[in-house]
């Protein structure tokens, strides 16, 4: 046995080794060195698309739009091998301004989480968000969501809390949504005091809806509605708004863009208005 044999076999023996191994391993430097590009390859696809979104692009979303196709366990391996993070959004802050007076009435949670709807205009779903933007300024964001399309029927954009952002939010809703023919259809929201207005319980019999509501202080009963704020908060810089103008623009593309473009994992990578188009048919 040769001089460098010996070292070998002695390094082996301390770093706790085989012999054989440490040959095998050799004998494998091609091969791994081919992965080992080809992963860098993908991974340059996967960059592209991840940074193209802002960071906000997680192995679905990538998946949908990568033009060849890629296993999604792959995807999710070069992700954290080369250490592609999304930025994790942060819970909505958002929380009921007032406690309902005796005039107000809480609705009972007819939902009760059954979030697998697959008729549209069957079950509607509306919340409001806070937005900051521009120089410390504030705007709400009230929206109507079909639960079975996950498609936004309807929003208003306001700088005060006022009962209006609900009225013409309900104005909008009623200009997309028919309820004709449809049996029973819900209104499901959060306990808030826009939502226990007699006014707005009023205006809500009258478009024929049937209203629904969460328990107290539970958001996950409304999680649909909460997941679509927190894509946009995730999706869109609309901080940089200048004006209400402005984040009124900012957002209405935005609605645009999900309802007509935006593909969704859970609707077979369809769009909301694809889907919906799908479910009818």
């Amino acid at each position: 046995m040769s001089q460098k044999q010996l070292v070998l076999r002695h390094l082996c023996e301390t770093a706790k080794v085989s012999y054989s191994g440490y040959h095998a391993w050799c004998q494998a430097a091609p091969l791994r060195a081919l992965r080992e590009k080809k992963d860098f390859e993908d991974y340059l696809k996967i960059a592209e698309i991840f940074y193209k979104k802002d960071q906000k692009a997680g192995w679905r979303s990538i998946l949908m739009d990568l033009e060849t196709p890629m296993n999604h366990k792959k995807i999710r391996r070069l992700m954290r091998k080369y250490a592609l993070q999304v930025k994790i959004r942060r819970a909505n802050p958002y929380r009921n301004l007032q406690k309902a007076t005796q005039e107000h009435r809480t609705a009972p949670n007819l939902l009760a989480r059954k979030f697998k709807e697959t008729s549209p205009s069957k079950v509607l779903l509306t919340d409001i968000t806070y937005l900051k933007y521009g120089n410390g300024q504030k705007a709400y964001l009230s929206a109507v969501k079909d639960l079975a399309s996950r498609e936004i029927l309807a929003y208003h954009i306001s700088s005060t809390l006022h009962m209006n952002i609900i009225f013409k939010t309900l104005d909008m809703l009623e200009l997309n949504f028919n309820s004709e023919g449809q049996s029973k259809t819900l209104i499901h929201s959060d306990q808030g005091f826009h939502y226990t207005n007699p006014e707005y319980q009023l205006r809500v019999k009258k478009m024929a809806l049937t209203q629904s509501m969460s328990r107290r202080g539970n958001c996950i009963d409304n999680a649909p509605m909460e997941s679509f704020f927190g894509h946009f908060k995730d999706e869109v810089n609309y901080s940089t708004s200048s004006s209400l103008v402005e984040l009124r623009l900012v957002i209405g593309n935005y609605i645009h863009h999900y309802n007509t473009n935006r593909r969704q994992w859970s609707l077979q990578k369809m769009t909301p208005v694809e889907y919906r188009s799908h479910l009818l048919a």
